[in-house]
């Protein structure tokens, strides 16, 4: 099974979009596998978006990822990532299909209410970053026989 990674942002946080995001994920058929509400220090931030250093985003960036509390979980299950990115929509919710989470409820890349890891090994590596491994919950569900070939 794939895990992955999925933060709801600050500005879904304050938008009261926890839920919405957990329900869509669950109801997909994935598996919450961790989860804590957080404020994200500075020296997470800079370390996940480390790859965006030096770029003109990369300060308003942290600054909004630091600004307001977030929703960090793993998700597992066959395909997780690309099913979590699917679910979520295209980075620029203009471009997001309908039905996903940012055309649904976003309009501008800055304010995209959610982050999912963009491959299984940077899922691997945000779930490491992001979570201690006693903080993730290995369980089977009664459902798991009907969702899971």
């Amino acid at each position: 099974m794939e895990k992955t990674f999925v933060m709801v942002k600050p500005d879904g946080v304050q938008r009261g979009l926890i839920g919405e995001v957990i329900a869509r994920l669950e109801r997909r058929g994935l598996k919450l596998a961790g989860a804590k509400f957080m404020r994200v220090g500075m020296e997470l931030a800079e370390t996940h978006y480390g790859i965006h250093k030096g770029k003109p985003f990369y300060e308003p960036l942290i600054n909004y990822i630091t600004s307001a509390p977030v929703m960090a979980m793993v998700w597992t299950g066959p395909n997780a990532v690309a099913a979590v990115r699917q679910t979520m929509g295209a980075t620029r919710p203009t471009e997001a299909a309908p039905g996903s989470v940012r055309h649904d409820f976003g309009l501008e890349v800055g304010r995209n209410l959610t982050h999912a890891s963009d491959s299984v090994e940077n899922g691997e590596a945000e779930v490491a970053l992001w979570f201690d491994e006693s903080e993730l919950v290995e369980w089977g569900r009664a459902i798991d026989e009907w969702v899971f070939e």
